[in-house]
């Protein structure tokens, strides 16, 4: 069985903060042993919740590089990187280490980065013009990506000539998730992204945002169905029904990676268990 779009379900798990380094391992271990076909860790340098500013964070691409060696077959990402914390440059460059680390399991996923608490907290990146900061990031990327040598003159980013070697594992490169739910990002979104990964709340938002982007795939005459919908789903451990439910309600909805995230269990590597074993079997059966 498929979703309404066409695709097949694949499932990830993903632990982002507030746990030791050691239980991130486990919940790799657990999401390569059990047969995910995604595991993720997040990119922000602290918490974004309003009371949870002292939340232990670990920087995302170490974590990413930690996760290529101690797994051998799932695929990995951040849901999502933000494109204000580093140049595109620099961007690129860690994306393809990762991908040669993990032998090209890599998932790319980018957002403009919308978080203001660290922008101010650190002093780092721009907030204004965030939409057209990420279009010119995103084509900085691709360009390092298939170019040998790349130049690029833009309002934000400047390439002179610029080495992109080595080149990633995946051609023309790893697949893009974009995280989004604003109407400029949207656009962009449908534009460049293998994925889109709906960055808001609800689930009728979601479905609404959805149409939004299938209107502006038509728009530029890219056919809609060649993206995949992404949603995420916090998971206490305690109960596994009530998360199938809504995941088979998304799935049947178009959206068809699904990525279960322990962050805010009291014990991630418990939840992420009782994820592979009573959730992840059913699910498979949806398609």
């Amino acid at each position: 069985m498929s979703s309404e779009n066409g695709h097949s379900l694949r499932m990830g798990l993903k632990l982002s903060s507030n746990a030791p380094i050691e239980s991130f391992r486990s919940v790799w271990r657990v999401a390569d042993d059990a047969g995910f076909d995604h595991c993720w860790a997040f990119d922000h340098l602290v918490a974004t919740g309003p009371d949870d500013a002292d939340v232990s964070v670990f920087e995302g691409w170490s974590m990413l590089a930690a996760m290529a060696e101690a797994t051998t077959r799932i695929r990995l990402g951040l849901l999502v990187s933000g494109m204000t914390y580093r140049n595109p440059a620099l961007l690129a460059k860690l994306a393809v280490t990762i991908d040669h680390l993990s032998a090209g399991r890599l998932e790319f996923g980018v957002g403009a980065g919308w978080s203001q608490v660290e922008h101010a907290m650190y002093g780092i990146g721009e907030l204004d013009h965030l939409a057209g900061r990420f279009s010119e990031g995103l084509q900085v990327l691709k360009l390092l990506w298939a170019q040998d040598r790349s130049s690029f003159d833009g309002r934000f980013y400047r390439l002179d000539n610029a080495v992109g070697n080595p080149k990633p594992v995946q051609k023309p490169h790893p697949p893009l998730w974009i995280g989004a739910a604003q109407p400029a990002v949207l656009r962009i979104t449908a534009a460049h992204a293998d994925v889109w990964n709906w960055a808001g709340n609800g689930f009728e938002a979601a479905q609404e945002t959805g149409r939004q982007l299938i209107a502006n795939c038509e728009a530029i005459g890219r056919d809609p169905s060649e993206l995949r919908w992404s949603a995420q789903f916090g998971f206490d451990g305690t109960d596994s029904a009530a998360l199938f439910d809504e995941l088979r309600r998304w799935f049947a909805a178009g959206f068809t990676e699904l990525v279960i995230s322990c962050g805010g269990a009291s014990d991630p590597v418990r939840a992420a268990e009782v994820a592979a074993a009573e959730v992840l079997p059913k699910a498979r059966e949806l398609g």
